[in-house]
């Protein structure tokens, strides 16, 4: 649960993180803020293949993201089993078959401070905040790179890096990929992508 929180906190709001480093960086980085900066709402279909090194195998699941400026998320895996959690302010929906669980994010250390992070991507006081990550940024001739490396204790303990993939022309994440400590890797790649469509407010709903 920890590890798919962060994941989204990462698809949503990570754009903000990034800090430049040159003339060239700096353009880049001022191109994805403008970009995130307009998103008001952002809902897609995503594809997320999860590889196991131990086992030389893959996992491959399928689902629905949605996220509403600036504190509410949802995040549904439709195949192949269901299981969803909202983010709604200071609140987690957790959401498996006929069960459901609601957690306040302030009675929760780890909660609070996946928390903190994205309230301050989202309102731009990450550029100036390196204490949850070091990034680092690269550019093709079709994507922009962004290699985040974990700076917090409890997030180096799961991940060894989070390597974010950004369409050029849109400036948006495209493809996360995420690599654990133990050699894992989870790669999530986003479709159908729709920004500043309405959003039903029953999708946030915790309760």
């Amino acid at each position: 649960m920890k590890k798919l929180l962060l994941v989204c906190f990462a698809l949503c709001v990570v754009t903000l993180t990034v800090s430049a480093q040159g003339d060239n960086e700096a353009k880049i980085r001022l191109q994805i803020e403008s970009v995130a900066a307009s998103m008001k709402t952002m809902q897609c279909d995503f594809a997320q293949t999860k590889y196991l090194r131990m086992l030389n195998d893959k996992m491959v699941s399928t689902g629905k993201m949605y996220y509403q400026q600036s504190d509410k998320l949802r995040w549904e895996y439709t195949s192949p089993y269901s299981y969803a959690f909202v983010l709604n302010g200071s609140k987690v929906l957790i959401s498996k078959g006929s069960r459901s669980d609601v957690i306040n994010v302030n009675q929760s250390k780890f909660f609070k401070e996946i928390a903190r992070i994205m309230m301050n991507s989202v309102v731009g006081k990450a550029l100036n905040d390196k204490r949850d990550f070091k990034v680092s940024l690269s550019a093709t001739s079709s994507e922009y790179v962004a290699t985040l490396i974990p700076q917090q204790k409890q997030l180096q303990q799961m991940f060894q890096k989070i390597i974010l993939h950004f369409n050029r022309q849109q400036a948006m994440v495209a493809k996360v990929e995420l690599i654990e400590k133990r050699g894992d890797r989870t790669v999530i790649e986003m479709k159908h992508v729709k920004v500043n469509s309405p959003i039903n407010a029953k999708t946030f709903i915790v309760n």
